[in-house]
């Protein structure tokens, strides 16, 4: 069977539902049913990023759909509409749902309200014109939104219409609506208030009941709305009547889902038990992270030549370092000539730390190996019970590491996941091809909110900023040129410190942006803005942009003035930082 790729798409019938929340589905829907005289009220179905919200709500609605008369759904996914256009349109998605005739006889109360030539020529427009839902529709909305008066009045005539609706029912009790919306947390702050806003004031009226699907943490007070205060969040704090949140699938579900990805993609024979159970595991029961790491998996499998000879162990456990610890990664495959690939630094400093902190100093076999550790990096080996001198030597250690590797060193996941990589056979020629392969540095994090600019629409901000890139493989740079240049900035580049000092002599640079490490010297770079800083050749804003951060590195930086980032979203930051800085005096 050849390989195929896994959609994204969220289950939705039951024949489609491996993990188990047909039954969740069944009974979230009858409890939605049951409660009709109970609207409005809004339920939240709560989960994080990934683990199947979409999926139930998708479950949800086929349920009220194929078992319930009298009930009418509507889907509608917030992350498709911005700011305003959020509220328009999920409250226009809702009386697209009502009846033409409930419609019509709501624009007829609304001309009484108004002066009588307008009234008029309202009332024969409606009797007289052959409108669709949707004009009748666009006809309410234009006349409700004209101005704050009009806004103020549209609540009431909400209410009425949405009343006569749901009293409309053939039988008792009432109809009702059930709106379904989407991807919520994932929208800006402004989307999520205005989504919020026609949900609690506009909307919340007879008839109608909200499911929305939302990781409430993220939109808590340190989440996305952050920045909203006590009065706001305590508004959000109404929106949601109640919450059902999304249980992890155990693992019968889990593992026979892996299965089935496996199948469905033309991978199943090359996944025994064992790494079943490790793509379940490690991926915190996450189904869209395992539909991610099985295509990455085939994909690699079958055009990567750095696979060519390594078992199917070795891509799945590397594409899980790639994939749950992206920065981890990108450090392991960027290579440092000074220093140990950063699967092997990173046990070595576990070691050192863990012989350190050990309670009874000496009698922890690791502490002969935490010896020859500290010598080879050229420590001395501290006294074994002097404490203060067992924490200053962690300390001089954990200067040149990766200032990740603290938080990482407590992480027993990835402690695990990391000593059983290592295990693999030929861990070190691995390294080695996936270093020569070539790497690019993470452009912006899609997991993460991108800085505001940054969501693809080109714009002027770095207008007349002349840039300077200084690294000796441009080549990694290259979409970040890219992006600054769309934006107006002249960028110029080198690729050794002599080649960066002509062009700082000879032409006025407002921003310089340099790597650390060069092939001339570990902090070739750091020493090179310190001898320009002292010849007085730039004075202006330095970025450091590094493959590899450490708090040495870090209080160098702050001593010369500088900025320093492993991180792509980071680094625009610091740009837009400098770019300011640079404006003020010229303003």
């Amino acid at each position: 069977m050849e390989f195929s790729l896994l959609n994204d798409e969220p289950v939705t019938g039951p024949d489609a539902d491996l993990l188990g929340t047909g039954r969740a589905a069944r009974e979230l829907a009858k409890l939605v049913h049951d409660s009709r005289t109970a609207t409005p009220f809004t339920l939240a179905v709560d989960a994080g990023w990934g683990m199947g919200k979409s999926s139930l709500m998708r479950l949800v609605e086929a349920e009220l759909n194929g078992r319930y008369d009298e009930v009418e759904t509507v889907w509608y996914n917030a992350w498709t509409s911005t700011g305003a256009d959020a509220l328009e349109g999920l409250i226009k998605s809702v009386l697209m749902r009502f009846d033409r005739r409930v419609l019509r006889r709501a624009l007829r109360r609304l001309s009484t309200q108004q002066t009588l030539l307008t009234a008029l020529r309202a009332t024969l427009t409606v009797v007289a014109a052959p409108f669709g839902v949707a004009a009748l529709v666009d006809r309410f909305w234009r006349d409700l939104s004209v101005d704050a008066k009009a806004r103020n009045a549209m609540r009431d005539a909400l209410l009425k219409l949405a009343t006569e609706w749901a009293e409309s029912a053939t039988h008792e009790p009432r109809r009702l609506l059930v709106v379904f919306v989407d991807d919520l947390d994932r929208c800006a702050e402004e989307t999520v208030l205005a989504v919020c806003e026609a949900v609690k004031v506009y909307l919340d009226v007879p008839g109608l009941a909200f499911v929305i699907g939302c990781d409430r943490s993220a939109l808590g007070p340190s989440g996305l709305l952050r920045d909203l205060g006590p009065a706001g969040s305590a508004f959000m704090e109404k929106v949601f009547q109640t919450s059902y949140r999304l249980p992890v699938a155990g693992d019968h579900d889990l593992g026979g889902y892996v299965r089935h990805c496996a199948q469905r993609s033309g991978l199943n024979e090359l996944l025994d038990d064992d790494l079943v159970k490790l793509i379940a595991d490690r991926c915190s029961r996450n189904p869209r992270r395992i539909k991610r790491l099985i295509n990455g998996f085939g994909l690699e499998r079958a055009l990567n030549p750095v696979w060519a000879g390594f078992t199917p162990e070795a891509v799945v456990r590397t594409l899980l370092l790639q994939h749950l610890y992206a920065d981890f990664y990108r450090l392991l495959v960027s290579g440092d000539p000074a220093h140990a690939h950063a699967a092997r630094e990173f046990l070595d400093y576990r070691t050192v730390r863990r012989a350190i902190s050990h309670r009874v100093p000496g009698e922890d076999e690791a502490w002969g190996t935490a010896g020859e550790i500290l010598i080879a990096r050229g420590l001395a080996v501290p006294a074994v019970r002097d404490e203060e001198s067992r924490a200053a030597a962690l300390v001089r250690v954990e200067e040149d590491m990766p200032t990740s590797f603290p938080e990482l060193a407590r992480d027993q996941n990835f402690v695990h996941l990391v000593e059983e990589w290592m295990r693999l056979p030929r861990v070190d020629e691995l390294v080695r091809r996936l270093q020569q392969g070539g790497w690019a540095p993470v452009f912006f994090r899609t997991e993460e909110p991108l800085p505001p600019g940054l969501d693809g629409e080109e714009d002027e901000r770095y207008r007349g900023l002349t840039v300077l890139w200084v690294d000796d493989y441009p080549e990694q740079n290259v979409d970040y040129v890219r992006f600054l240049r769309a934006r107006g900035a002249e960028v110029l580049t080198a690729e050794t410190g002599r080649a960066a000092e002509r062009i700082l002599v000879t032409q006025g640079i407002d921003l310089l942006i340099s790597d650390a490490s060069r092939t001339t010297g570990q902090d070739a770079g750091l020493r090179d803005v310190a001898a320009w800083r002292e010849k007085g050749i730039h004075a202006g804003p330095v970025v450091f942009f590094v493959g590899r951060l450490t708090p040495a590195r870090e209080q160098r930086c702050r001593e010369l003035g500088a900025w320093i980032t492993d991180d792509g979203t980071a680094l625009v930051r610091y740009i837009d930082a400098a770019c300011a800085q640079i404006r003020q005096p010229r303003s």
